[in-house]
């Protein structure tokens, strides 16, 4: 055998070689191809969930916010009732330990009740409604 019989001989096992890795590497591209099409779908959807998920943060917040300010005015009115109740009763008390001493003034009603009293007592009458 002769020396250039023998690199033809290699050459042609390289080459072979390089057309069978350049098969397999077709092969491979080919499913990457594929397969892009997919994944772009794939993305495509995934930006449409995050813009969903954004827009529904966004109502989110402004129901919070509006929530919030919802509860805070209450809460201010829950407060304010309670003060203005605090002070009736608070006024009430007085007016049932003025009546229990039997703080009279010389300045007796007709039926025996101070007029401050009688009038403090005729202003409760409406509040009270009904009340037995």
């Amino acid at each position: 055998m002769t020396f250039s019989l023998i690199v033809e001989i290699a050459l042609t096992l390289l080459l072979a070689a390089t057309l069978v890795t350049c098969a397999i590497l077709e092969r491979r591209l080919s499913a990457l191809r594929k397969n892009q099409d997919g994944f772009k779908e794939t993305i495509g959807e995934l930006n449409q969930a995050i813009a969903a998920a954004g827009v529904s943060m966004r109502m989110l917040k402004t129901a919070a916010s509006g929530a919030g300010e919802a509860l805070d005015e209450r809460l201010s009115r829950a407060r304010n009732l309670s003060d203005e109740l605090a002070l009736l009763t608070n006024s009430g008390e007085r007016i049932a330990q003025r009546i229990e001493r039997g703080a009279i003034t010389p300045q007796q009603g007709v039926r025996g009740t101070p007029p401050v009293l009688a009038n403090r007592l005729d202003a409760l009458k409406p509040a009270m409604g009904n009340v037995r």
